[in-house]
């Protein structure tokens, strides 16, 4: 079995997650060529600061603009919405290997919400057929009952069943609303559908997860990209081909899987490649992996937005902060769009790295830019922990 070391899978790691700086990604090419690369980049709601999508590609895309996502999606149709990790865009190239995944796709209570419902379901897409593009608000009704699904009225469930279905395609978004129309006529001329194999699916995926994230396990291969079952066998298949490697990565207990192509250029990397500092969303493809993040970088994060108030340790929506390498701390964040001002409720710095000039510098440097793309004007630092940190960040802000 290879053996790397803790170093190496780290720096490799970063580098398929293009935050080693080495790419150069520019404008809504890049964009594109950053959810490629990725396999998928992760779609949010929650606006406290700009939507994690966003953020994820600003933290790779130099020149990012967030019409790049519209331009790619109802333009170009190069990109397409659908679950992966979760909701999220992807490459329209891969679409093929979602079909499967669209004909078998029921959660419990979509099944049980389909149930006499075939009336509604099929009035809705008689409707997108004959008018077009057609999204949630251009239906009338409310559903009585209360909650995550219950609170859609029919045909906005009828419009996600024929989503996750494959009838209907997301079109564009406005103001962030999906705009559905027919699968047929979102999908651009001469694009291969046809259904692949079971095997050339599962390898698919498994290749796909692996040119993204480096070394990683069959559980984080399976989770990064949410193929689901057992994947041992295709694994095994992939790695009598010559096509991937079973790694260790020295210190860690588990069994690590590779791209058989990443090993000879492993020792290549740069050395701190990485200079930017790079906020990174809750969401982005690096840390999404809680368990691994902390196995891998000693980082031990939670999405606080979802706990209690009082039992929050680092605020609303915590973003990490990654420099040379290494995730260094988390700061959480919160855009005042009415005063133009990005507002830090808390900076925490977690590692011994992170204390000197150099990495001041790199952070005013990276919340100015932050700032900016949040169409704020300035930063406003409220806590540090350490404090004796404040104001030396707080200089380099100026």
């Amino acid at each position: 079995m290879n053996k790397i070391s803790l170093q190496q899978a780290k720096k490799l790691i970063l580098h398929k997650q293009l935050l080693d700086d080495s790419a150069s990604l520019q404008g809504k090419d890049g964009t594109y060529q950053a959810i490629d690369h990725l396999g998928y980049v992760q779609i949010d709601t929650i606006n406290i600061i700009e939507r994690a999508h966003h953020v994820t590609l600003n933290a790779r895309v130099d020149g990012y603009r967030q019409e790049h996502l519209h331009q790619l999606q109802k333009h170009d149709r190069k990109i397409f919405e659908y679950w992966a990790h979760a909701a999220s865009y992807l490459p329209i190239k891969d679409y093929r290997y979602y079909i499967s995944h669209m004909q078998g796709r029921r959660s419990k209570y979509i099944s049980s919400w389909i149930k006499g419902k075939k009336h509604i379901i099929d009035r809705v897409k008689k409707r997108v057929t004959e008018e077009g593009p057609l999204s949630g608000s251009d239906f009338e009704g409310r559903n009585k009952r209360k909650g995550v699904w219950w609170d859609w009225k029919p045909e906005k469930m009828a419009l996600e069943v024929l989503f996750l279905r494959g009838e209907l395609m997301v079109s564009e978004r406005s103001n962030f609303q999906r705009i559905y129309d027919l699968t047929e006529r979102v999908l651009p001329q001469g694009l291969d559908i046809s259904i692949p194999t079971e095997r050339e699916e599962k390898s698919f995926f498994i290749k796909r997860a692996l040119g993204s994230m480096g070394p990683a396990t069959e559980g984080d291969i399976d989770r990064y990209m949410h193929i689901t079952g057992r994947m041992s066998k295709w694994l095994k298949e992939l790695e009598e081909s010559g096509e991937i490697s079973e790694v260790s990565i020295e210190g860690l207990p588990k069994k690590y899987y590779i791209l058989k192509e990443d090993l000879p250029g492993i020792d290549g990397i740069a050395k701190d490649g990485q200079q930017k500092v790079h906020l990174l969303s809750p969401f982005d493809n690096l840390i999404i992996l809680r368990n691994r993040i902390k196995e891998i970088f000693d980082f031990d994060y939670t999405l606080e937005c979802y706990v209690p108030a009082a039992e929050r340790k680092y605020g609303y929506f915590s973003l990490p902060i990654l420099w040379k390498g290494d995730l260094v701390g988390r700061l959480d964040p919160k855009a005042d769009r009415k005063n133009q001002q990005l507002i830090i409720n808390s900076l925490f710095i977690e590692k011994r790295t992170a204390n000197g000039d150099e990495f001041f510098a790199a952070l005013g440097k990276g919340l100015k830019e932050f700032a900016t793309f949040n169409k704020c004007d300035e930063v406003s630092l409220i806590k540090t922990y350490p404090a004796k940190y404040g104001k030396n960040i707080k200089r380099h802000l100026k």
